[in-house]
């Protein structure tokens, strides 16, 4: 019996989930993000994290090359951000709220929490990587954190 993906996303999508934005700048210094709901902490101690893209995502080469990056934990109002990082085909940062955090990898305005990590590792799994980093700085704000769930913003 194969696994049908249509099937499997929607039993994968059982399972609730903050949602990011992962940015961080291209070789040309210019800020570069997508929407990703597929991240979680791996250790406290070292402090680490990881998050997965797909390698069919524009933000591929910038986020593999990059020395860091950063992961914006968005708010519970912050659906229509969410949408703009995930619209293909436009600058993702013009409308944005943002400034450069502590590293110099774009920070959102409005977030419930964010973290910038150095890479450590790189791992091919399937169709998406994962993208393992030291976290060297964070801030939690006080906001609810958007959730997701079943394709629904909840």
């Amino acid at each position: 019996m194969g696994i049908e993906k249509k099937d499997l996303r929607v039993a994968f999508g059982k399972f609730a989930t903050g949602v990011t934005v992962v940015t961080t700048r291209d070789s040309h210094g210019a800020p570069v993000g997508f929407t990703a709901s597929s991240f979680t902490s791996v250790s406290l101690d070292p402090a680490m994290l990881l998050i997965c893209m797909s390698q069919h995502s524009r933000s591929y080469d910038a986020m593999t090359n990059a020395a860091g990056f950063a992961v914006n934990i968005l708010s519970e109002n912050q659906k229509p951000v969410s949408d703009n990082f995930s619209l293909k085909n436009h600058d993702r940062f013009e409308n944005a709220d943002w400034k450069s955090g502590p590293s110099g990898y774009p920070l959102l305005d409005g977030c419930a929490a964010w973290f910038e990590c150095q890479r450590q590792n790189m791992i091919k799994a399937g169709d998406h990587i994962i993208l393992i980093g030291k976290v060297t700085g964070f801030d939690s704000l006080g906001h609810a954190p958007l959730i997701l769930s079943q394709s629904k913003f909840l």
